[in-house]
């Protein structure tokens, strides 16, 4: 019998008939983008179309039922659907007539109290002058893609909010501990995506997290207090950065889409929460996340935002945390704005006393300072090898790497890097040690970002680093004391552009500068959710209701945040507008009238750190000109680009019929606000770009040109003067550079047109390549 089991087995696998054959192949997500003009008549919807596709590639006739493949269906920013396929499949559907793109699923990484005031928009400008007019702020919604929102914290309260506008379409969905009473006036959206999380990475522990909008992580629920929180008197982490919290747009509706999980935020479900989001009526989408770079075709999340914009939708994202490493921006599409991080004046200092008499300047968040006495000095250690350069597990101070025979009861030195910068602070405290101090490698250079530690422990800068563990190994009885002294604000010089803040250029295209813009994101002071700790680790029990970050996931929102005050403003504004205004009014200068300068170094930082600058909201209300670009711009962009027809055609939901003008002579035409000159050829010789500009201040007005003297090459802007006859008039020039001698390295400079009131500067970089 058993033998007689094994053939007919065997027989069904030869025939492929029978599900007693081996397993069929793995199954993974993937996009896949679609011609939603191509349904045919028979189908009545898209989705019957997509079901019958997928069961077209099918390995089997015995497999599932049409559409039990499909995880998601895309129908507003752009047409498509996600669906669980073999690799095989996914190749055959791809040759499926309407098929325009098949790609795999791309799991994303989540990449105040001051800064409100710090940008100049305290609640007496928001409340009085140039804010006060246009539609109401409370009429416009941010859609917030993030972990969730803990919806008791007060910062989402509303009681000073009207009601709802009556344009929005959104809902509040209920599961794990989230019901509908959870949304209100400011809440106004909840929605959860984890369709392609589950068929990627396996069902939801739902005792491990909240299987709807409530968040138990925390990053959602800070990123979105730091777009539009309501104000919150007496807000702080253990007494640190005490006073008002508040939202950038305080009084703007939030809408959350909480896409990511334990395991990460699945492309799948982001582009599902994008696309909903459109469909509700948000007015901007703040979006703290990042994946790889790959081609503007390819990037399934800078599709979604085409589509998002395209419907009038501003979409901020962050720029990344890979700094200061050149080229490690995501993001990049230019209908994005992409966001780095700077320093605000406000910082937490502490400092380092060693036995020999010599004090170093740190910061912390520790919690409970009356633990370790300021007045006594501990034995001072450090288990690593010699210089930063050749670092161990012991000197980055990895979990099981310490001993307790030798660690107990002292101060160990420990240097940043691998492991989070709290849970090293854990292992120290777990072998026994008293306190930390937590170096800077070359990497991080002196940048300073402060950590709620679970033990006393101070950071310090890496040159200060050196000189410690040259003490430790040339004293005696190396002994140090550790002092925590609060708050401070006034900090000189402020901002700085954070050592992690991704950097440019662009590697998709050179003629396009990014980032766009920096914004606070070190020591950022917002709401956290209640079930997490301050430091994310399963061994600290404390509970705040308000939590310090650092990341550009910070300071996406703070811009998010300000598109939402621009929009209210001005809502005849575009995308492009808005991001305009912001780019061409941002500042240059810290709070010494020196250059902007890069934490990672100490030295002047560069239109590839900080972008057009920081933003000014105060500015940017009343820019004078701005570089508007509609859909049809950003689409013949794309034309430059060496893209197939095929692959242009993921960008046309809206219009299917677009075709290329060929209306730009080369990707630096683009009506982009920052201006990239890149020489491709050899000899290098003269290049000449043009802009358009929008008149969006008084009726009459003349705007003079003055442009950077650059040391490789003559530049001539033609006109030089132009003169507005009417408001909302449109202006072309054009820029000429012409090399005189090629640099090896970049070169950066800036145009500002002037009418003695308004400054409209755009950064220049100038490139020679090899």
């Amino acid at each position: 019998m058993a033998a007689a089991a094994g053939l007919a087995c065997l027989l069904s696998f030869l025939l492929a008939l029978s599900p007693c054959s081996s397993s069929p192949p793995p199954r993974s997500t993937y996009i896949v983008h679609v011609a939603g003009s191509h349904k045919p008549r028979a189908f009545a919807t898209h989705f019957e179309w997509y079901a019958s596709a997928i069961n077209s590639v099918t390995a089997s006739t015995l497999d599932e039922p049409d559409g039990n493949r499909i995880v998601y269906s895309y129908d507003t920013a752009f047409h498509g659907f996600a669906a669980t396929l073999g690799e095989s499949e996914a190749e055959l559907l791809g040759r499926v007539p309407g098929v325009l793109a098949v790609l795999p699923e791309t799991v994303y990484d989540l990449h105040t109290t001051r800064s409100p005031e710090f940008l100049g928009i305290g609640p007496e400008v928001i409340s009085n002058g140039v804010w006060s007019s246009g539609l109401a702020d409370h009429d416009v919604v941010v859609g917030v893609l993030d972990t969730g929102i803990w919806p008791e914290n007060p910062s989402f309260a509303d009681a000073a909010l009207p009601p709802v506008p009556a344009r929005w379409k959104g809902a509040c969905e209920v599961g794990g501990n989230f019901t509908r009473s959870h949304c209100n006036k400011k809440i106004v959206g909840a929605r959860v995506f984890y369709q392609g999380y589950e068929a990627s990475a396996g069902s939801i522990d739902e005792k491990a997290e909240f299987k709807s909008p409530r968040d138990q992580d925390g990053h959602g629920t800070h990123t979105a207090a730091t777009v539009a929180g309501s104000s919150v008197p007496g807000a702080s982490l253990f007494g640190y950065a005490q006073g008002t919290a508040r939202g950038m747009a305080p009084r703007a509706r939030v809408a959350v889409y909480k896409v990511c999980w334990s395991g990460g935020c699945f492309s799948s479900d982001i582009l599902a929460a994008v696309d909903r989001a459109v469909a509700d009526g948000v007015d901007v989408l703040s979006i703290s996340l990042g994946g790889g770079v790959s081609g503007y075709q390819r990037d399934s999340l800078s599709i979604a935002a085409f589509g998002a914009m395209e419907k009038g939708v501003f979409v901020a994202c962050s720029a990344g945390n890979a700094g200061p490493e050149p080229i490690s921006l995501t993001n990049v599409s230019p209908w994005i704005a992409t966001v780095g991080a700077s320093t605000m004046d406000r910082d937490f200092p502490a400092s380092v006393k060693l036995g020999s008499g010599v004090e170093f300047s740190g910061v912390s968040l520790y919690g409970r300072r009356q633990n370790l006495s300021p007045s006594l000095t501990y034995p001072l250690v450090f288990l690593g090898g010699g210089n930063s350069s050749s670092l161990d597990s012991r000197s980055l101070c990895i979990e099981g790497s310490l001993d307790p025979l030798v660690v107990a009861g002292k101060i160990v030195l420990c240097h940043r890097g691998v492991s989070p910068r709290v849970q090293k602070g854990q292992v120290v405290k777990d072998a026994g040690g008293v306190g930390m101090i937590l170096a800077n490698t070359v990497v991080n250079g002196e940048e300073l970002i402060a950590d709620s530690h679970l033990l006393p422990a101070v950071a310090v800068g890496q040159k200060t680093g050196e000189a410690i563990k040259n003490y430790i190994r040339t004293a005696a009885r190396p002994t140090a004391s550790l002092t925590f002294q609060g708050t401070k604000v006034g900090i000189r010089p402020s901002p700085v552009v954070a050592a992690f803040s991704s950097r440019g250029p662009n590697i998709l295209t050179l003629e396009v500068l990014k980032p766009d813009m920096v914004a606070p994101g070190v020591n950022i002071l917002a709401a956290w959710s209640g079930v997490a700790s301050p430091t994310s680790l399963a061994v600290d029990r404390r509970r705040v209701g308000f939590n310090i970050l650092s990341g550009t996931s910070m300071s996406c929102p703070h811009v998010g945040g300000v598109a939402a005050l621009l929009k209210a403003k001005h809502p005849e504004w575009s995308p492009a507008a808005i991001k305009s205004a912001l780019m061409t009014t941002a500042y240059l200068h810290d709070n010494t009238y020196a250059p902007l300068k890069d934490s990672s170094t100490g030295e002047p930082s560069t239109s590839y750190d900080h972008g057009a600058g920081h933003i000014q909201p105060a500015k940017a209300v009343d820019p004078g000109l701005v570089y508007d670009i509609t859909a049809d711009d950003y689409f013949e962009f794309l034309c430059t680009q060496n893209l197939t027809p095929l692959q242009l055609r993921v960008f046309n939901k809206h219009r299917p019929d677009r075709r290329c003008r060929h209306a730009l002579s080369s990707a630096g035409d683009l009506n982009y606000p920052a201006i990239s000159g890149v020489f491709r050829r050899r000899p290098a010789g003269t290049l000449t770009l043009r802009r358009v500009v929008t008149n969006v201040g008084p009726a009459t007005s003349t705007y003079n040109a003055k442009v950077t003297a650059f040391k490789g090459a003559d530049v001539n802007v033609e006109p030089e003067t132009l003169r507005f006859q009417r408001r909302n008039q449109k202006l072309s020039f054009k820029i000429s550079f012409r090399t005189t001698s090629p640099q090896p390295s970049p070169e950066f400079g800036a145009l500002t047109w002037s009418d003695g009131v308004h400054k409209v500067r755009s950064p220049i970089a100038l490139i020679w390549l090899q």
